[in-house]
């Protein structure tokens, strides 16, 4: 199985102990992860012709497709562990409107839960799973 690649602001400290959420219920190590200000992150940005000075949303790359703002969680979300899948549910609320609280959220993030200014230095399993 190839890994998914998850694009994430690895300043943000909601983004982040989202990332460990993932790692925790990702039981198959189905993803691997690139914050978006590494060269790995902007690489994947670019090519996903995605703006890089607009780091709003996380990115999901997933058996070739590209996934944005609420598409990218509920992608991820559909992954993980048993009784996390049924969050899935939440992609009968049309797009436009998960897209606009997931963008609200988005431009808040920082002034809700601040932004990082030291990493934890994770296991050497959990860092082969990320991007350089």
């Amino acid at each position: 199985m190839t890994n998914d690649i998850i694009v994430f602001d690895g300043d943000c400290n909601f983004c982040n102990r989202y990332i460990n959420f993932v790692i925790k219920h990702d039981h198959s190590n189905r993803f691997v992860f690139a914050p978006s200000g590494s060269a790995a992150g902007r690489a994947l940005i670019k090519k996903s012709n995605l703006d890089p000075n607009c780091p709003d949303s996380i990115i999901l790359i997933c058996e070739g497709q590209v996934f944005t703002h609420s598409d990218a969680v509920l992608g991820i979300i559909k992954y993980l562990d048993n009784k996390l899948w049924l969050l899935g549910g939440f992609k009968i609320i049309p797009k436009r409107y998960r897209d606009f609280f997931y963008k609200w959220f988005a431009a808040r993030r920082y002034m809700l839960f601040g932004k990082t200014t030291s990493c934890k230095i994770p296991s050497p399993e959990i860092m082969s799973r990320f991007l350089n």
